[in-house]
């Protein structure tokens, strides 16, 4: 991805990004050509960095976890704990769109099975089921706050939008998070010549192009 034309194509969208009574997000919106998302290999279903944070925007964290494994997480700003008896009275309908809406989720690792059987049919169609509790829990929730889900939805269309900040941060984070989202769909083996366009947005903006 040309970095000159990525900074010029963002500058136009902040440009004229109007008054809103929100702050805005800064979308990267990418179109492919000759990938078959239909195959399982061609999936796209990855968590992306983004090493200038995400403005603001930081997601709500949870964790399904005992006394023991909740008592390291708690000072480090968890939104949410669920222990172990109360993972089945999450599995209505309303609580489970407001888990998958709203948090990035963490399991203790003996956890996930029983997760899985009481949430595991909603929250894996959306690939929001809980990743495993491993390694250091201050560097888990600070990776997790500056994170994207990027996946492939609905029937595989080929194209993909990526979070990668807000109006209120500056062109060169935001080119920052950009080339680490580019560059993390690239490492899945798609190439150059699979990118059909690719352009930026405002929440409320139109399209810029940037290839």
């Amino acid at each position: 991805m040309d970095k000159k034309k990525l900074k010029v194509a963002l500058e136009k969208a902040l440009e004229d990004k109007g008054k809103r009574k929100f702050k805005q997000s800064v979308e990267l919106v990418l179109n492919f050509k000759g990938v078959n998302f239909s195959k399982a290999e061609n999936r796209i279903n990855i968590d992306v960095f983004l090493p200038k944070g995400k403005g603001g925007k930081e997601p709500k964290i949870a964790i399904f976890a005992d006394e023991n494994t909740a008592a390291q997480y708690k000072n480090l700003g968890v939104d949410l704990i669920i222990g172990p008896n109360n993972i089945e009275s999450y599995s209505s309908p309303a609580k489970l769109k407001d888990l998958a809406e709203k948090y990035t989720m963490f399991s203790q690792p003996n956890l996930i099975g029983t997760v899985a059987k009481h949430l595991g049919q909603y929250l894996g169609k959306r690939g929001k089921m809980p990743k495993p509790l491993v390694g250091n829990p201050k560097e888990i929730i600070e990776r997790a706050r500056s994170s994207v889900r990027i996946v492939t939805k609905g029937k595989y269309l080929p194209t993909l939008q990526a979070f990668v900040g807000t109006e209120e941060m500056s062109i060169e984070d935001l080119m920052e998070n950009a080339e680490s989202i580019y560059e993390a769909i690239t490492k899945k083996q798609i190439a150059i010549h699979n990118f059909k366009s690719i352009y930026v947005k405002l929440t409320m903006g139109s399209t810029v192009r940037v290839m």
